[in-house]
């Protein structure tokens, strides 16, 4: 479809992308969504926490929103539960993922999470589906990398279940060694830091748990995205090195085969992506696939003056046409 035309005008501090992005992941605070955790084992004996919360003041609930997160996030996460919110109100329930190892409990395998696990995702999906068949009518949501495994799922060979009526991604780094290289920018000095502590802190426990399969010294010369990718996520999951792993899962190359109402949203001032993250091209190429590009917003950013930010307005507004 053609690019969609943004409407998207803050509050003019929030305008600069760092604030939008620093304000919304740090302070920003959401009351009223309450979650109950339910834990699935997957078919290789490992688990997934997923987290519920219900629509208020409904019976009978046949709607669903499946939320995932971004890099090293939870389900607790403000972005996550302000959609969940929204669509609590609006005669959904919810159901946001926690990845591998993300839910506050180390998971039991050397193996994690990636951008591009939709296996994991596809079990989870399928789980929902069996369990629970009253939802005849669900959307899903990611956010960052979230986003580019859900983009991913909906543009692979494998059929995308007939319940899922309509997905909206956020901010999503769609060419990862592009969004990698962003990342190295001295303007992102502190947020790249902040990953590479917390993927670090991940590395030590699993050197902990797996002492023969990472080692120390290993983990002290990984200083880098990159080189925790190169030693860690693509060795541990399949892949042959850090660009394999780049290569196969940026969710960019999946997007014409998206069949189903998708939107993704990345803001113009989003300093953790490239200029390759914004598929133009393919949007308008794919009838089924709607890119709005907002010139302000940041990295899952997006307030817009109330409790209710402009992503998540738009995701309903979008779920609800589709």
């Amino acid at each position: 479809m053609p690019i969609i035309k943004s409407h998207y005008n803050p509050p003019h501090i929030f305008k600069n992308g760092h604030f939008s992005t620093v304000y919304a992941g740090l302070y920003r605070k959401v009351d009223g969504v309450y979650q109950r955790r339910e834990r699935i084992t997957l078919s290789d004996n490992d688990f997934i926490d997923l987290d519920w919360s219900y629509a208020a003041h409904h019976k009978n609930v046949s709607k669903l929103i499946v939320i995932l997160h971004g890099l090293e996030g939870n389900a607790q996460r403000a972005y996550i539960k302000g959609t969940a919110k929204v669509f609590n109100r609006n005669g959904y329930d919810a159901v946001a993922m926690n990845y591998r190892s993300c839910s506050g409990e180390q998971n039991r395998l050397f193996r994690a999470y990636t951008a591009g696990a939709t296996e994991d995702l596809r079990e989870v999906m399928t789980h929902i589906l069996t369990q629970y068949p009253q939802y005849g009518h669900i959307v899903m949501k990611g956010f960052s990398l979230g986003g580019n495994l859900l983009l991913k799922y909906l543009g692979e060979p494998i059929r995308v279940p007939k319940e899922v009526k309509a997905a909206i991604a956020v901010s999503v780094p769609c060419q990862l060694d592009g969004s990698l290289k962003q990342m190295r920018r001295v303007e992102n000095y502190l947020y790249n830091r902040m990953f590479i502590k917390y993927l670090r802190k991940k590395l030590l426990e699993k050197h902990a748990a797996f002492p023969s399969l990472i080692s120390l010294e290993e983990i002290k010369k990984a200083r880098s995205m990159f080189q925790i990718d190169n030693l860690y996520t693509s060795k541990a999951h399949g892949f042959e090195d850090a660009q394999d792993y780049y290569d196969k899962c940026s969710s960019k190359q999946f997007i014409p085969t998206i069949k189903i109402p998708t939107l993704l949203i990345n803001a113009k001032n989003d300093s953790f992506l490239s200029k390759c993250c914004y598929p133009i091209e393919e949007a308008e190429q794919n009838e089924h696939f709607y890119f709005e590009m907002p010139k302000y917003g940041g990295h899952v950013g997006f307030f817009d003056g109330g409790e209710v930010y402009y992503n998540e307005k738009r995701a309903f507004d979008f779920a609800t046409l589709a």
